[in-house]
């Protein structure tokens, strides 16, 4: 099973952390509700559906992983803010989805074999290669960021122990707001023994599935399941719903087969017919996208998943 822990981290735009990193600025939707758990159980009721934005959303000028880029995604529309957490070689978290520095940045080599300051003195790059005058940000400068203003699901690198994720959550106070990703059972239930009021989202094939980790401790409540990136199943979907646990569905991946890739070459979005089936979440490389073409179709005046954030929504539980 594959497994995301989905956490939101936030704090103050004058943030010292946020300002060293040296990217702040205004975001013009904010997301930031409550209550998690009602905030979910109020998407799948309501048959809303909010959308993740596959390593913070980078475009032209956004490297992946940034400060500057979450601010680029939502000053356009609301979505949770995916990101990826790799580890120095002096053991600071910080923001990084491959192994090594070569694509992403002006440097190279591993990321574990390099210090804070050594990565720090090096640029930042968006997706085609163009040097920025940004840098690599700290998890606790993200979380920092992040007060107030949006909720972040957290893609742990391999070799890095969720122990250590989940005391720099506590430490920036966000420990109810933030979302894991994780890798199979055993890290599930791991992750759930550490901070059980943690959402988790579970790979799930079947809804019987969820029978496996309410066996061993895991509050479902707390999960939410991830169903893949292939065909949306909305007989699952429904199933999952009957038994209170909210779908994801991933859009992104390889262009060529993933559907962002798809609808990128129909000319024509259809995020909000997948979600029709049953979606409470999309994860997509195309947020922007999505998040227009559900808002288009959903008959709701303003964006429909807001209307979760409300404190009367929250207070449901």
């Amino acid at each position: 099973m594959r497994l995301v822990l989905v956490a939101a981290a936030f704090a103050a735009a004058c943030s010292p952390g946020a300002g060293a990193a040296g990217q702040t600025g205004v975001v013009r939707h904010v997301l930031s509700p409550a209550n998690l758990p009602a905030f979910f159980d109020c998407l799948r009721e309501n048959g809303r559906t909010i959308v993740v934005a596959h390593r913070g959303g980078p475009a032209s000028g956004f490297p992946e992983n940034a400060m500057s880029t979450f601010e680029n995604t939502l000053r356009q529309v609301p979505a949770v803010l995916e990101i990826d957490i790799a580890r120095t070689r002096d053991s600071v978290l910080i923001l990084m989805h491959d192994e090594t520095v070569d694509r992403t940045t002006t440097g190279s080599g591993a990321v574990s074999n390099l210090s804070l300051s050594q990565l720090q003195a090096l640029r930042l790059k968006d997706e085609h290669g163009r040097v920025l005058d940004m840098r690599v940000p700290t998890l606790r400068e993200a979380l920092n960021w992040s007060a107030s203003r949006a909720l972040f699901e957290l893609d742990v690198n391999d070799g890095i122990p969720y122990a250590s994720v989940i005391a720099e959550v506590r430490a920036a106070g966000a420990i109810d707001r933030v979302i894991f990703i994780t890798y199979g059972d055993n890290a599930a239930v791991r992750v759930h023994e550490l901070a059980p009021e943690i959402m988790i989202s579970a790979s799930i094939d079947a809804a019987s599935d969820l029978d496996v980790l309410a066996a061993r401790g895991v509050d479902l409540t707390r999960v939410l399941a991830w169903t893949g990136i292939e065909e949306p199943n909305g007989a699952l979907n429904s199933a999952l719903a009957q038994r209170g646990v909210e779908a994801i569905f991933g859009t992104l991946g390889n262009p060529a087969r993933s559907w962002d890739g798809r609808f990128v070459r129909a000319r024509r979005d259809e995020y909000a017919k997948l979600a029709a089936t049953g979606l409470a979440v999309i994860s997509s490389n195309r947020a922007i996208e999505a998040v227009r073409d559900l808002d288009a179709k959903d008959g709701v005046d303003g964006y429909a998943a807001l209307q979760c954030t409300s404190p009367d929504d929250a207070r449901r539980r």
